[in-house]
């Protein structure tokens, strides 16, 4: 068997007393997370999902997260995570494109979900322990999968203005966790702290489940803050962590004046942006026993298909590390032709953890591939010895605080708004969450905006955090001769 289940079950036969997870103060073990996994899938199988079916959760991060994703698989569903921030529009388009069956939310998210058809909502005890969704339900048969189905569906912001459904088979989720098994030499005494949302691919496979799967524990926090993770790794001796930028800043300016013990953790997994070399540089000062590994990764690849390796991060500074055991990378011309080394390219990878494509969207799926290649959208190059250093990003996307936001999604709403004539958003840099989306306007004649007013239009139609924190009004936009906005101008400006 290969569903999520059967490792979880496998540990639970052999360790069943050593604790899974922890989450708001209760330690789950192996086999009280079997238990719960086989009786939540019962409770699904009760109300008709089954092999093929679409499970989609709007939900924070809580023990229950991971023992409904592991339980759709038991009975064959395919899980969807969808970001908790996104709005009611943007949750009922991923739901109803991807043909959910089911969506299961936190109460506290229910206004989210008014566009969703069937929907279940899950109180504070349902979130600890999702068993209490069907108090009487009976444990269900774990369903046969084979390695090409579809174990997940992540819905990735991309360059264009709906966003599209990234598909995870099950053989790309163990090449993942084998490749991060391989790199970062994960064992069952690992301890994870978890504090980035589980919706994203950094919380939930760098190295995420991979730690579940060789029989270590997660440490979930449901809301992050930096002095609730660092009271959990002094409290828990936890060793490792995946973290976006955001959080890592935060938790190194709170370190020193802690006064906590926090010789445990023995490394940092970074995602979302290019690190500063300062961060790098310092990061042992906050935590003086772990190291910082730079990582390059893709919702479309299981994330994490580069990591810097130990000892190198002074000498190959300002790179993301060398491609993992089965993960090839290749720098390409616009045209798909490989690059030299030391030429600058767009990125391109393959291997058995990277997605077959996008859902029911053949033509953005044949668009993504040069060959087997998928092409990342990110500029880059390799050094002589296989370093990926990252340079810019073909796709007109903004990255902040971890979080993609397309500017092309962002711009389809400001269009809306009538007084609006032109518009262009960018990111610009911000020293907390790294990039800020802008937006340039040409109004019409005689019309005027505020930036509040369009925050108040974005935040309608879109998550908070896509809505444009800075409003430049311009008589007219830079083009080039085809007429196409130049945006590295606008984002050029917004630097000097």
């Amino acid at each position: 068997m290969i569903n999520l289940s059967s490792f979880v079950d496998f540990h639970a036969s052999r360790t069943p007393e050593h604790i899974a997870i922890v989450f708001g103060g209760e330690r789950i073990s192996y086999g009280a997370l079997s238990r719960r996994v086989a009786l939540t899938a019962g409770w699904l199988a009760s109300r008709g999902i089954g092999p093929g079916d679409v499970v989609a959760v709007l939900m924070k991060n809580s023990a229950a997260f991971v023992e409904i994703a592991i339980a759709v698989g038991h009975v064959g569903g395919i899980f969807l995570p969808i970001n908790f921030r996104l709005s009611a529009d943007e949750v009922g388009y991923i739901t109803g494109d991807a043909g959910a069956k089911l969506l299961i939310a936190d109460a506290e998210l229910a206004a989210a979900t008014v566009l969703a058809r069937d929907v279940v909502l899950l109180d504070a005890a349902a979130q600890a322990d999702s068993t209490r969704l069907g108090p009487g339900a009976t444990p269900a048969a774990r369903a046969a999968r084979q390695p090409s189905d579809l174990f997940r569906l992540m819905y990735t912001s991309g360059t264009t203005d709906r966003p599209k459904g990234v598909m995870h088979s099950y053989e790309n989720f163990y090449w993942k966790c084998s490749d991060h098994v391989v790199a970062l030499g994960l064992t069952a005494e690992n301890r994870l702290l978890v504090a980035g949302p589980l919706y994203h691919v950094g919380a939930f496979d760098l190295p995420g489940m991979a730690v579940l799967w060789v029989g270590g524990m997660l440490c979930i926090l449901r809301d992050f803050s930096p002095e609730a993770a660092l009271n959990a790794i002094a409290r828990e001796q936890l060793d490792c962590a995946w973290l976006a930028p955001v959080m890592t800043s935060a938790m190194l300016a709170a370190a020193p004046a802690s006064g906590l013990d926090l010789n445990s953790l023995r490394w940092v997994i970074g995602g979302g942006e290019r690190t500063p070399e300062a961060r790098i540089r310092s990061f042992g000062e906050s935590f003086p026993k772990a190291r910082y590994i730079d990582a390059y990764g893709l919702t479309e690849t299981c994330s994490g298909d580069t990591l810097m390796e130990a000892g190198r991060e002074i000498e190959k500074i300002g790179s993301v590390g060398r491609a993992l055991a089965h993960v090839e990378i290749d720098i390409r011309d616009e045209a798909g032709r490989p690059l030299p080394a030391g030429e600058t390219g767009e990125i391109c990878l393959r291997g058995p953890k990277i997605t077959k494509g996008y859902w029911n969207d053949p033509a953005k799926t044949q668009a993504a591939f040069h060959g087997d290649w998928f092409r990342s959208g990110d500029m880059g190059y390799l050094d002589e010895d296989g370093f990926l250093f990252l340079t810019d990003r073909m796709k007109d996307m903004i990255i902040s605080g971890g979080e993609n936001i397309a500017s092309s999604e962002v711009e389809r709403v400001i269009f809306e708004l009538p007084q609006v004539r032109e518009v262009a958003v960018i990111g610009a840099p911000d020293p907390r969450w790294g990039e800020k989306p802008v937006a340039f306007v040409v109004l019409e004649p005689g019309a005027e905006l505020t930036l509040d007013a369009l925050a108040i239009h974005c935040r309608s139609k879109l998550a908070a955090f896509k809505a444009p924190r800075e409003l430049v009004l311009r008589e007219s936009l830079p083009r080039n001769p085809s007429g196409k906005i130049l945006k590295r101008v606008l984002r050029d400006e917004m630097r000097s």
